[in-house]
């Protein structure tokens, strides 16, 4: 079974931890960090405690829009977007990877909100990430 990390409210999620819990992923983690925070995309990463799911969620937040949320496995991290049915259409001609098409007609809505979930294991997914997060920065 899969382990979310960063469960402990006194243990923040300093680099050091990220990197502990992400181990051969991390560097993907660092460059979409990297590439977010620059002005193209103007995307500030928020780390909060959330008691509800009893774990450190990192908000990823354009101006006042959260864009997606990033949440710590063991091994990787997970990139998740919420679309309403009126705005999800245009992910299908993003050019985008089918198995995250594939993923995301597959997931139960969350009351009105459609999740798209991306596992981001390594460097290479960055690309379709970004694409998504494009797309996500333009809806209104």
């Amino acid at each position: 079974m899969e382990t979310m990390f960063l469960k402990d409210p006194q243990v923040l999620p300093t680099p050091e931890a990220l990197c502990g819990a992400l181990g051969s992923s991390y560097p993907a983690y660092e460059e979409l960090v990297a590439t977010i925070g620059n002005p193209t995309y103007a995307i500030e990463a928020n780390w909060n405690y959330y008691n509800d799911g009893k774990a450190w969620l990192c908000k990823m937040v354009h101006k006042k829009k959260t864009v997606f949320w990033v949440s710590v496995w063991e091994g990787y991290f997970n990139a998740v977007f919420y679309f309403t049915a009126k705005n999800c259409s245009g992910i299908f001609d993003l050019g985008i990877d089918q198995a995250i098409i594939d993923e995301f007609n597959s997931r139960e809505p969350v009351g009105k909100l459609l999740p798209l979930v991306i596992e981001i294991r390594q460097k290479e997914q960055l690309s379709d990430l970004l694409k998504i997060i494009d797309y996500k920065k333009r809806l209104k």
